[in-house]
């Protein structure tokens, strides 16, 4: 048999619906709070910055959303993805696991961030929108919206993380070359970003920062819209298209998974695996073991509050309910730069509090050397977001093989590596450090969340 297994659906198996889990929970989540009223916010109040089509996705609760055919006609573009067996890797671990990967690095972008990307650049020009504003760490959601709005005609100002920014040139020329264009965060252009300059010039940013110039550019101009790339249920739920296709996929393979592992940032790439297998789970089938795994440096699945907080550091944003390390918390600068968020989505936050899943956290080099390990024998060099997800399959074909266990794993390579190869030489030239946060800043950002109680 050969090394390399792939499972390709036809472009006929597209998936027509988004699947939306809201729906199946057990319990629903908490709802969204107003700031200044300390009350459940409405679709008024989001309207400054998303079209209608968003606000209403955002609080659905029917389990099938329509994917419109002029988003399935981009999608096309790449999708449906390849489900592969890593037998090279079974192989160099000599475990009885298998393991299985949705590689979603073969998008135009590479990485699964236009999955949501197109569709919210179609609803906002659908709505008459010619001009987004968004924020970005590592570039792959930057790079993502920028070739959606091509697509679409609409203009994008992209801010990205000054450290991403500094460490990925090649992913700001790609964001320009679509047309964005890109701007390093904080920035002299808002309000929020000369905030942060003036308490500390040098400030590396952090994706609450970017967010909060971000939202401030649209909430601020009539004709200027604000995309996410996390983090909101709607945003979770556009990438459900890669987990529903994974679904009919591994029944091709007839191995039903018994562990699904995904990095977790904002939860995007996570919940787009995971949410249609955990919804089989939740409507009577087979019950999976969820990992999240998330960077040691930024931990809120592990090490943050469960609590309301703002989803901004300039605090322009509603209160959300969710796992968090303070909206002040600036993580250090390690290379995941997708993974440099302060806080969970509410939606991945309300399944660990519900036990549908666990979460882990691992320093960088560890996870690099499961990427390089992972990419010497499958042939992918993989995202260092990915790497994190790839270190935890690791360790649990490691398990498997202790215990003499085949169990199925399957996780989600979220993005291939190209425009992250500085960080790779560094790695191997011994520069790549494990970044610890400060536990006293750490203590600080919790001290200030919202006092609200979070029940």
């Amino acid at each position: 048999m050969s090394d390399t297994t792939k499972y390709v659906l036809d472009e006929e198996r597209l998936p027509s619906t988004w699947y939306n889990i809201a729906a199946d929970l057990p319990k629903p989540l908490s709802p969204v709070i107003h700031p200044g009223t300390g009350q459940p916010i409405g679709p008024d109040d989001l309207a400054p910055l998303f079209p209608m089509a968003l606000i209403a996705q955002e609080v659905s609760s029917d389990r099938d959303i329509e994917i419109p055919e002029p988003v399935r006609q981009v999608y096309r573009m790449w999708r449906p993805t390849p489900l592969i067996r890593a037998r090279n890797l079974e192989k160099a671990l000599d475990t009885p696991a298998k393991i299985y990967y949705k590689y979603e690095g073969v998008s135009p972008a590479g990485s699964h961030k236009p999955n949501t990307a197109v569709p919210q650049a179609f609803y906002n020009k659908d709505a008459g929108i010619n001009k987004l504003t968004t924020e970005t760490g590592a570039g792959q959601w930057g790079s993502a919206l920028a070739f959606a709005c091509a697509h679409f005609g609409i203009d994008l100002d992209v801010f990205m993380v000054k450290v991403s920014f500094e460490q990925k040139p090649y992913r700001r020329a790609l964001m320009e070359t679509y047309g964005a264009r890109c701007v390093a965060s904080p920035s002299s252009e808002t309000n929020a970003g000369k905030t942060i300059l003036a308490e500390n010039p040098n400030s590396p940013g952090s994706l609450g920062i970017a967010i909060s110039e971000a939202v401030e550019v649209a909430a601020t101009n009539d004709d200027t819209k604000y995309s996410l790339g996390s983090v909101l249920n709607h945003v979770l739920t556009h990438q459900t298209v890669l987990g529903k296709e994974a679904v009919e996929q591994m029944e091709m393979t007839g191995n039903w998974p018994d562990i699904l592992i995904g990095c977790t940032g904002g939860g995007s790439n996570f919940s787009g695996l995971v949410n249609p297998f955990l919804g089989k789970q939740l409507n009577g089938g087979p019950k999976i073991r969820v990992i999240a795994v998330e960077p040691a440096a930024c931990p809120s699945l592990t090490k943050g509050k469960y609590a309301y907080d703002f989803g901004d550091t300039g605090h322009l944003t509603p209160l959300v309910k969710m796992h968090t390390l303070g909206s002040t918390f600036v993580p250090p600068p390690f290379h995941a730069g997708g993974l440099r968020y302060h806080g969970m989505a509410p939606l991945v936050s309300h399944l660990q509090d519900l036990g549908l899943i666990e979460s882990r956290a691992y320093h960088q080099t560890e996870c690099f050397a499961a990427g390089v390990q992972f990419a010497r024998a499958e042939g992918i060099v993989p995202a260092p977001e990915a790497n994190h997800a790839i270190k935890a399959v690791v360790d649990e074909a490691l398990v498997c093989k202790e215990a003499g266990a085949g169990r199925t794993i399957l996780f989600n390579l979220s993005g291939h590596g190209h425009f992250d190869m500085q960080a790779y030489t560094d790695y191997f030239a011994g520069k790549l450090t494990d970044q610890s946060y400060a536990e006293e800043e750490l203590a600080m950002a919790l001290a200030g969340l919202p006092a609200i109680a979070a029940e």
